[in-house]
């Protein structure tokens, strides 16, 4: 086992401890974001899958729904959780290539203060807890290599099973985790072992019962992805896909990470952790190839901040290092109002931040639409309210009727809601909450109004109207097939 230096345990501990205690502070604003709501749906219809994700994050929503119902504090705090780890691992990954405290410590800050990490913990997605694990395995395999603990592989196809069961990219990751070590002549004798493949064994068995959901289900995955990559193919979504890795955790700590992926590349001394930076380029490559977005390398990139820290701490004076620690917050700090609710909601919405990153868009107005379906609602004739449901254009606004219980059963066809209908035949009148005439799927239909929020937030849902209609055209039986769709 090689010497390092010693894990700068308190210093990383004040680092993470801040980290956690901002997003802890910050978590109930705005709001719940519209995916975070379906996740909780899904948890609540738990199975091995759904036609957008595997089960893991539904899952974690449902257990944080069950101690504290639509609490948004307590539905972040596992995305505040995986931030700190991968924080920690980032540390550990510095460690590696021979930090000592003050490369440990820069790696930390850069980490926990750059604008990516403060974002992905502000929400429970399953880009948050994809980063996490795509950071652990990376950091358990260079441990391994560097170690010469070849057993280490199966704790990274524990990580990498797990992972798979919260998204399905972490295929990619393990990609460029093999082709990286085969690459690379000083680790390539370890494929000729038999714990990387012991590894990959236990981490299908761990994603088997996703794939036979799949399977069953006729693999919507696969039409998900299509659609993904109609959205962000093209010229121009390949030079977005790039851009987005470059800024989303700051374009200044950009610079550091692609200096500690040369180095990695280019240092002999590097070369067992090479495979990371090899595994970066081939993942990149795919996600060109393919047309993928920006955040999927979010993962890859932490371990490639810590090598360009280590590789700073090497060169430059504490002083140096603490001023750089700074212009690299400083730099991230810029893109907050566009990553955390920072600002007033009516502020963010009208700024230019809210260009940036749109995400935070849809944290905004939930309660003031749930208000205004719901008075359409308590309109309805107290016999027709009690047969009645709602029906949504997309799951964002279904699971926003649930968390803040408007009152009746609500219903979609968009992805995994097309498997919890459709509701009963007997199920009559229909609110139905659409951005355009429900007339060819509804009969009987009445605009009562339409959405709007107090921030005048330009997100999906404004405009949305609010119709009564007498029901669906035939029966719900008859009609679901043509209300399902799926959509990223």
């Amino acid at each position: 086992m090689t010497a390092r230096p010693a894990y700068a345990v308190r210093e990383v501990a004040l680092v993470v401890g801040v980290l956690a205690v901002a997003m802890l502070l910050l978590s109930p604003h705005y709001g719940p974001h519209r995916d975070e709501m379906y996740f909780v749906t899904a948890g609540h219809h738990l199975a091995w899958g759904y036609p957008d994700q595997p089960s893991l994050t539904p899952l974690v929503a449902r257990l944080a729904d069950e101690v504290a119902p639509s609490n948004l504090v307590v539905l972040r705090l596992p995305a505040i959780a995986a931030m700190v780890g991968v924080v920690m691992l980032s540390v550990q990954a510095a460690r590696l290539v021979g930090a000592g405290r003050a490369g440990q410590v820069l790696t930390a800050v850069s980490v926990a203060f750059s604008a990516g990490v403060l974002g992905l913990g502000h929400l429970l997605e399953t880009a948050t807890l994809d980063v996490f694990f795509w950071t652990a395995i990376l950091v358990v395999v260079a441990q391994s290599l560097v170690d010469d603990r070849p057993r280490l592989w199966l704790l990274a196809g524990l990580l990498a099973g797990v992972g798979l069961n919260n998204k399905h990219t972490v295929v990619f990751c393990l990609l460029g985790v093999l082709v990286g070590v085969a690459v690379v002549r000083e680790t390539r004798p370890v494929l000729g072992t038999r714990w990387p493949w012991l590894g990959g064994l236990l981490a299908l068995a761990l994603w088997l019962p996703n794939l036979v959901w799949q399977a069953q289900h006729d693999w919507p995955v696969f039409a998900l992805s299509a659609d993904i990559a109609d959205e962000y193919g093209g010229v121009g979504g390949r030079v977005d896909l790039v851009l987005e890795a470059l800024a989303m955790y700051s374009p200044v700590i950009a610079a550091v990470w692609i200096l500690g992926l040369v180095q990695l590349l280019r240092r002999p001394d590097r070369a067992r952790v090479r495979p990371l930076a090899v595994a970066f380029l081939v993942v990149l490559l795919v996600f060109l190839v393919t047309g993928g977005k920006g955040y999927y390398l979010a993962g890859l990139i932490p371990p490639l901040i810590a090598a360009g820290c280590a590789e700073l701490a090497e060169r430059w004076s504490t002083r140096a290092l603490t001023i750089t620690g700074a212009v690299l917050v400083a730099s991230a700090a810029v893109a907050y109002p566009a990553m955390v609710p920072v600002l007033p909601a009516a502020t963010f919405a009208s700024s230019g931040w809210a260009d940036l990153n749109d995400t935070q868009l849809d944290t905004i107005g939930w309660p003031e639409y749930a208000d205004q379906v719901r008075a359409v609602v308590d309109g309805l004739p107290p016999d027709q309210r009690e047969h009645a449901v709602i029906f949504t254009g997309n799951y964002g606004e279904a699971g926003a009727m649930r968390w803040y219980d408007v009152g009746l059963p609500a219903y979609s066809g968009h992805n995994g809601h097309r498997f919890w209908g459709p509701p009963p035949d007997t199920a009559t009148p229909v609110v139905v909450v659409f951005q355009v005439s429900p007339d060819p799927w509804f009969t009987g239909c009445r605009l009562e109004t339409r959405l709007r929020n107090d921030a005048d937030a330009p997100n999906e849902e404004v405009g949305a109207g609010v119709w009564v209609c007498d029901g669906p055209r035939g029966s719900w039986s008859q009609a679901w097939a043509g209300l399902a769709h799926y959509d990223a």
